[in-house]
């Protein structure tokens, strides 16, 4: 069994998570495969000899995500569920509204409530507090609870606790939204439009070095958004796999974070 290190130790936030933490014995971890539940995941297992690990499989999932989770939870000795919350069931879900995160939040703990014991944590931090989230109703909903957020730690406090426990990669992970954060808001969600789009972004990254790569499935077609300027042969080879799937490749932009979110105008 891995150890919490004792440079983690020292630090006060660690100890007011250690306290929230530890008040669930029982505890079911909801893991995405990002840097936040992956943390959390851990330091609970480390804690409490072992945790559960509830994980959903699914198109909106990239698989780089649900293998990071596979290995972590064999590493860390994690209890793993995997399931299908069966969002892509729910015709609120596909309709994908401003509060689509809603509903696939609602779908995924009802889920994991039917299939697991005890209490049940998702990895929300301080910084997830200040956008709108519409998740957060649906955890509210399913008393789901948020470690991070009692012992108020916010997103490079929680990346310092995963370097401290030797979880590099995890630490530097970048922020990686569902597939489904892709497609603008009023277009129906498809499984094969998410696989396209994972296709192309999984491509773009092979070809050029950028921090934030982003396809954007919008009415006029789909479109690059990158951190740093594509080359002319990562383009071609976007437009390309557009083509092969009969859909219109509308260029390149510049990365903005929630680019394909509208919200509905106040009446």
């Amino acid at each position: 069994m891995h150890d919490i290190p004792k440079a983690l130790e020292k630090l006060a936030t660690f100890q007011r998570l250690r306290r929230v933490v530890m008040q669930s014995p029982d505890l079911t971890v909801a893991v995405s495969g990002g840097v936040d539940s992956l943390t959390l995941a851990t330091i609970a297992g480390r804690l409490n000899g072992q945790v559960t690990v509830a994980h959903a499989l699914s198109p909106a999932v990239p698989s780089e995500a649900t293998q990071r989770v596979r290995d972590m939870a064999r590493t860390e000795n994690w209890k793993l569920k995997t399931l299908n919350a069966r969002e892509f069931d729910d015709p609120n879900y596909i309709k994908n509204p401003h509060n689509r995160c809603y509903f696939c939040k609602s779908n995924l703990y009802v889920r994991i409530r039917l299939e697991c014991h005890g209490d049940l944590a998702a990895g929300t931090n301080l910084d997830d507090l200040g956008e709108y989230r519409p998740g957060l109703i649906a955890a509210k909903e399913n008393n789901v609870l948020h470690p991070f957020v009692e012992a108020k730690i916010d997103k490079s406090e929680l990346r310092n606790f995963a370097q401290l426990l030797g979880l590099s990669d995890i630490a530097t992970l970048p922020a990686q939204p569902c597939l489904a954060s892709r497609v603008e808001t009023g277009i129906a969600i498809s499984a094969d439009d998410l696989a396209l789009i994972h296709k192309i972004e999984i491509a773009a990254a092979t070809m050029m070095d950028a921090d934030d790569i982003r396809c954007r499935l919008t009415p006029n077609g789909l479109r690059l958004d990158t951190s740093s300027k594509p080359s002319e042969a990562a383009l071609q080879a976007v437009k390309t796999l557009c083509e092969m799937a009969g859909k219109p490749f509308i260029g390149h932009a510049a990365y903005s974070r929630g680019s394909a979110f509208i919200m509905p105008i106040s009446s």
